[in-house]
Order: structure tokens, then C-alpha cells, then sequence
């Protein structure tokens, strides 16, 4: 595997461009994020709000917290709230699931390092959770979505005693466009992608990658961020472009099975209506043979009677 260098200065380019990493665990957009600048200025955006000191902003993101190899991309306490923020290049309605288990293990954290008493006799206050997914990925979806906890739920008895919401925004270059407009490397990141995605229709998914970076570099499109980060930022991009052609894949497979499953269910229902409706028939056939025998018999026995 190619090492990539870290420095500060633009990095030298590559004569051969990095193949896909399966053990990426970063994105370009939580890269992007993770700068407390950029997070901030996305929450002012988000919430109409005009902070300008990062250090209000804890980011509290649990590094190495993978349940079931799940992992929560930025999490950060401000204004007295914490904020769970996932991308998604690809539609998941199980978010609220896996944000509730990741929420609990952010609330155990929390509680041990304030050294908050659970058995107190007195009410112990902890920061109110918000849940946002920015979602860029191809299924067409409106400006901004809701996905509730309470929609696995088997059963639905009237109020859930326990919900999630999560709120889905739409990042793809051409949607909302108010909240583009207000935070610069989020409009800069779905223009990158859009890029990308562009040319992988008639490209190589790494000359799509390299020409898009090198595109954005040109027009000032996250140019400081590219030059310091390019390498890396083609193999994340190879990496995360895969894993969405894998899933794209998985769930075209997993549609087909559904599909197949439907099909064997219709022709089991066909069936079993061709039976019922043989067993009809014959019930009719006895039915109309035994109404026939029994006039037989009482003309029978009108005759005998006539003798």
C-alpha cells in the first residue's frame, strides 16, 4: 500500500494513482468537518446563527466507538445540545436505529466524565440530542426528509414510549440551496462530487477522481484543501466511490431476491387459489350429484307410493 505523505506544503503528485483502500475508515466530507472552522460555520448555516469562536464548539465524536461496525461520522456539543452528524452517499432508513445506540454510548461518556450520579435524588441535566444526515447519494429524495425510530417498530400502539428523529438533508449540487449559499466548503464539497460523478460516466472511476480534484484545484473549488490533502483525497474518494458501487450492487441483489420472493409468494397464492377453487368445484359437483339422488329417490317413493 502507498504511503501518503503529510506535510503542509502542496504534495508531490503521484505517478501512479492510489488504488482503493478497503480500510478506509475516513471521508473526504468528515475530513472536511472535522476542521472546527468548516463545522462551525455549516452549524451557523443550519441554524441561522453567526458564532465565530471554535472553542465553544466540543467535538466529542467517539473515535474508536464501532458497535457492530457502526460508526458515527461528527458529534459535538454546542449551546447546551449535542449534535449527532452522518453523511450518506447511500439511502439508510435504519439511521435512527443505529444513532440510538450510538447516542447511549455518547450519554455513558458523558455522564462518567461529569461524574454525574444516576441514583441522585435530584434531577441530573445532560445535553438535548439533535440528529442530522447530509445525504448526497443517487436516489432521488426531496429537499429535506424525516426518519423516525418508531417506523421499525412492529407494532404501532398511538405515542411511541421511545423515539429518534432524524433529520435527512439533501447535499447533492442543485439542492438546498439557501443553506449552500450560507456555508462555502459545503457548496465547494457537493460541486467536487457532482464533478466526480460527472465524469465517471465515460472515465475510469481514478481518471474520474484525478480530473475532478485536479478541475477543482483550477476553479478554486476546496483549492487549499486539495493542494494539502490531494492524495489522500483521491484514495478516499476511489475507496468511497467503491464501497457505493459495492452497496449499489448489494441492494440491486438484495431488490432481485426481493422481487423473486414476491413472485414465488404470487404463484403460492395462485395456486392455492386454483385449489380452493378445484375443492368448489368438486363440493358443487357432490352437492348438485346428492340433490340429484335424493330426487331420484322421492320419485322412487312416489311411485312405490302410487302402486
Amino acid at each position: 500500500m502507498m504511503e501518503l505523505q503529510a506535510g503542509s506544503g502542496v504534495q508531490e503528485e503521484q505517478s501512479i494513482l492510489p488504488a482503493a483502500n478497503k480500510k478506509y475508515k475516513d471521508t473526504i466530507f468528515r475530513m472536511l468537518f472535522s476542521d472546527k472552522k468548516n463545522l462551525l460555520s455549516l452549524y451557523n448555516a443550519l441554524n441561522g446563527k453567526n458564532y465565530s469562536d471554535c472553542d465553544n464548539l466540543e467535538i466529542v465524536t467517539l473515535e474508536n466507538a464501532i458497535y457492530m461496525s457502526m460508526k458515527n461520522d461528527l458529534a459535538f456539543i454546542l449551546d447546551l445540545d449535542l449534535f449527532l452528524w452522518e453523511h450518506q452517499s447511500t439511502y439508510n432508513p435504519n439511521i435512527p436505529l443505529r444513532d440510538l445506540m450510538y447516542i447511549a454510548k455518547e450519554y455513558e461518556k458523558y455522564i462518567k466524565e461529569k461524574g454525574i450520579s444516576l441514583y441522585s435524588s435530584r434531577q441530573q441535566k445532560i445535553p438535548a440530542p439533535q440528529f442530522i444526515v447530509f445525504y448526497n447519494g443517487n436516489r432521488k429524495i426531496g429537499e429535506r426528509m424525516e426518519h423516525r425510530l418508531s417506523d421499525a417498530y412492529e407494532t404501532a400502539r398511538g405515542e411511541p414510549a421511545l423515539e429518534l428523529k432524524v433529520l435527512v438533508i439533501n447535499i447533492n449540487e442543485g439542492h438546498n440551496q439557501k443553506l449552500m449559499e450560507s456555508c462555502r466548503i459545503l457548496k465547494e464539497y457537493a460541486q467536487y462530487v457532482s464533478k466526480v460523478r460527472t465524469y465517471k460516466k465515460t472515465l475510469s472511476l481514478n481518471e474520474a477522481v484525478e480530473k475532478a480534484v485536479d478541475e477543482c484545484i483550477r476553479e478554486g473549488i476546496l483549492r487549499e484543501f486539495l493542494l494539502a490533502n490531494k492524495a489522500e483525497v483521491v484514495a478516499m474518494s476511489i475507496f468511497e466511490y467503491d464501497r457505493e458501487w459495492e452497496e449499489e450492487i448489494l441492494r440491486k441483489e438484495e431488490f432481485e431476491a426481493g422481487r423473486e420472493a414476491e413472485r414465488k409468494n404470487t404463484e403460492k397464492q395462485r395456486l392455492n387459489a386454483e385449489k380452493e377453487h378445484r375443492r368448489a368445484e368438486s363440493e358443487k359437483i357432490r352437492a348438485d350429484n346428492a340433490e340429484k339422488e335424493l330426487l331420484l329417490l322421492k320419485e322412487k317413493l312416489a311411485l312405490m307410493q302410487g302402486k
